[in-house]
């Protein structure tokens, strides 16, 4: 199987403006990147020469990656929807996602479950590395130093890239260097040695990528091809990125330990990530979160609170109809729709939310109304989740809505919840409850008492449901959760049968199934087990 069908020579030329404008997300009819050629594009003869075309050929890296996790809103649907907290209204392909039907035959379950977005990254990102360093002799703008920091990026969003798909489906296909042009057939690689890949690649990038680029960093220190910080903060991934992936990866193999001394490491170095002036790495007010006080919000445009993710920049021409969380979630009066695509029902924001106290959502006493800063008109029937609401009202028109939001991974209140999640696996009670009301004060006040009785893993996978909702958590912290907690009550049903957690995941189910246009393509990929 060919695991790019991007070719490298146009992949590796197009800007990310280009990118993202031209890949077709969720319902809208638009061409495949690879059906459109464009004036921007050059052939491998003329690439690898300039400083230019390695900006270029990095920046399309990142826009590959974003796409792959945007494209048919897949980061959401993954993440979000499975034994998640969204009710569907009437989309019949994300109603099976939601009752765990992942093989059911609909155009955007066959589409996100294919990989080859995925591996055009990969491969885009083994191009980088292997082709870069030949610029540096040929262009005395572009400097060693620079294309040591420049290859430590490819490195550490390829990395992200294997990360990203061993947690959707288990094994997958390692392949460490680019193969254009070849129609390579690899099996599924054991997930772990595939980690254990990404985890070496993030380790060895990590020394080499700056907290921050265009500013004062020792590493890097000046404009950074020709910007300063307020361009790339937000932007691309720094030293702090390359520890929050592999905190995650080390919690997603049960590795606390590990876990918890690189979100330490994040927490102890975030303020290296600022630059002059404002919009610096925060930890975030409830306005400042959901209704961008003072600019901060990680999901409006480009901000340095974004610590991995993938700003679609309106002022850059980023904004787009689709690839954002509020094309699912929103509806009038904020955008020209009857009624969302799916939404939260009373009964479970009641269930979820139950700290009077909680600015995210509950009854304020002083003006007789329930909070908004997460749901719009509670009292509905369709209560409207609108904690991301990113609209570029300049160029919207008739009933053509264009979005700006960040496709985000992790920001810091985030990486402090799993750094309080590490602690309390590790028996480290104190610092697990410093960290949990580090993130949980935020939005209250709201503390976790040692005398309530509340058990503690508890309360912190509750608190990363309230505060993540939406980020593309839910799906993977169920699984954490049980992970740590062992429970042995039925877990799932399949054909009947009652599965614990530990049957459901030693048969493959917490996996998604593999796309059968993948397994036509390669006959050494086998379908997870629990999908045969």
């Amino acid at each position: 199987m060919k695991y790019s069908n991007y070719k490298i020579s146009i992949c590796q030329k197009v800007m990310l403006t280009l990118l993202v404008s031209l890949i077709g997300i969720g319902n809208f009819s638009c061409k495949k990147i690879d059906d459109v050629q464009s004036v921007r594009l050059a052939t491998e003869e003329t690439n690898w020469k300039t400083l230019e075309d390695a900006r270029a050929n990095l920046s399309s890296i990142y826009g590959l990656m974003r796409s792959a996790t945007v494209s048919d809103n897949t980061h959401w649907l993954m993440g979000d929807l499975r034994q998640g907290d969204f009710t569907i209204t009437n989309r019949s392909d994300l109603k099976s996602i939601v009752s765990g039907q992942l093989n059911a035959q609909y155009p955007v379950i066959n589409r996100i479950t294919n990989w080859r977005r995925f591996y055009a990254v990969v491969n885009a990102a083994s191009l980088f590395i292997e082709r870069s360093k030949q610029i540096v002799p040929l262009d005395s703008r572009y400097t060693a130093i620079n294309n040591n920091v420049d290859v430590a990026q490819a490195k550490i969003l390829r990395a992200f890239a294997y990360f990203y798909m061993v947690r959707i489906w288990g094994d997958v296909p390692l392949l460490t260097s680019s193969h254009d042009g070849d129609f390579v057939k690899l099996p599924r690689t054991d997930k772990d040695k595939v980690l254990q890949f990404a985890t070496a690649e993030l380790l060895a990038a990590a020394q080499v990528v700056p907290f921050k680029y265009g500013g004062d960093d020792p590493i890097l220190p000046g404009l950074y091809y020709g910007a300063g910080w307020g361009s790339w903060n937000g932007n691309i991934f720094t030293r702090l990125s390359a520890y929050i992936i592999l905190a995650h990866i080390a919690a997603w193999q049960g590795n606390y330990l590990d876990a918890a001394a690189y979100s330490k490491f994040v927490l102890d170095n975030y303020t290296k990530s600022n630059g002059s002036g404002s919009n610096g790495i925060v930890y975030l007010a409830m306005d400042a979160l959901t209704e961008n006080l003072n600019y901060y919000s990680p999901f409006a445009f480009k901000r340095a609170t974004v610590i991995v993710g993938f700003p679609f920049e309106a002022g850059n021409g980023l904004s787009t109809a689709n690839g954002h969380i509020e094309q699912l979630t929103l509806a009038s009066p904020f955008i020209p729709k009857a009624q969302p695509e799916m939404f939260v029902t009373k009964d479970s924001i009641l269930k979820i939310f139950t700290d009077p106290k909680d600015l995210r959502f509950s009854f304020n006493p002083v003006n007789g109304l329930y909070r908004t800063n997460y749901f719009y008109n509670f009292t509905s029937e369709q209560p409207i989740f609108n904690k991301i609401k990113v609209i570029y009202t300049a160029q919207t028109s008739g009933n053509l809505t264009l979005f700006s939001s960040t496709m985000l991974f992790s920001r810091i209140e985030e990486i402090t919840l799993l750094r309080a999640e590490a602690c309390a696996v590790l028996g480290q009670r104190a610092e697990a409850i410093t960290a949990l009301n580090k993130a949980a004060d935020l939005r209250g006040p709201i503390v976790y008492d040692p005398a309530s009785g509340v058990d503690l893993i508890d309360a912190i996978f509750a608190e990363r449901r309230r505060e993540l909702m939406a980020e593309g958590w839910r799906w993977y912290d169920i699984v954490r959760y049980n992970r740590i907690k062992k429970p042995t009550g039925t877990f799932i049903k399949k054909n009947g049968v009652s599965l614990t957690f530990r049957q459901f995941e030693d048969a493959g189910g917490i996996y998604w199934p593999v796309s059968q246009d993948v397994i036509n393509a390669n006959s050494l990929v086998t379908q997870n087990p629990y999908w045969q």
